[in-house]
């Protein structure tokens, strides 16, 4: 039987506890799962992309660990199904906090398949503690002075204060 090989991608700036539980749930369901970091420069990031991956990476290893699954980290700037491709991934893993996600979701999902049938999106519905975070919301918060401890791992809540507090959580260029 082929290796089932999963990949999860998202910006992670920063890693929420939202993205952990749906990283851990995907590797329940597979033997490998890629965590693709989008560089995407659009979103004008909070932090560097190697800060991104090494915060990643450091809260992988500790699901990798638990779930006893492969779990690489890799940034990329590629079409997502390209990406996907590379490394030899028959699904995308999406994850989902609310009704509103779907569209754009499915939208996404439709798109992806046309670009390549082989490919399934399964998409994980966010446990419901953490349906309403988002990275977005995790800066806007830690920018206007909140408390995002419950929102973020130890490690991640520590460099998001701390990035704040240096620049006023400005937008960075990726490096």
């Amino acid at each position: 039987m082929a290796e089932r090989i999963a990949l999860y991608p998202g910006t992670f700036d920063p890693i929420t506890n939202g993205h952990i539980d749906v990283i851990g749930r995907a590797a329940r369901l597979v033997d490998k799962l890629v965590v693709g970091v989008a560089r995407n420069i659009g979103k004008g990031p909070l932090f560097p992309m190697r800060e991104r991956l090494e915060l990643v990476r450091e809260e992988c290893g500790k699901v990798a660990q638990h779930t006893h699954t492969a779990i690489e980290v890799e940034a990329f700037d590629t079409l997502l199904i390209e990406f996907a491709r590379s490394h030899g991934a028959s699904m995308i893993v999406r994850g989902l906090r609310a009704v509103s996600d779907f569209d754009y979701e499915f939208q996404m999902a439709g798109m992806n398949y046309r670009l390549d049938p082989d490919i399934e999106t399964v998409f994980l519905m966010a446990s419901e503690r953490h349906q309403f975070i988002s990275s977005r919301f995790v800066k806007e918060i830690a920018r206007l002075g909140g408390d995002i401890s419950s929102f973020v791992p130890a490690l991640t809540l520590e460099r998001t204060l701390a990035r704040v507090r240096q620049d006023g959580g400005t937008a960075h260029a990726e490096t």
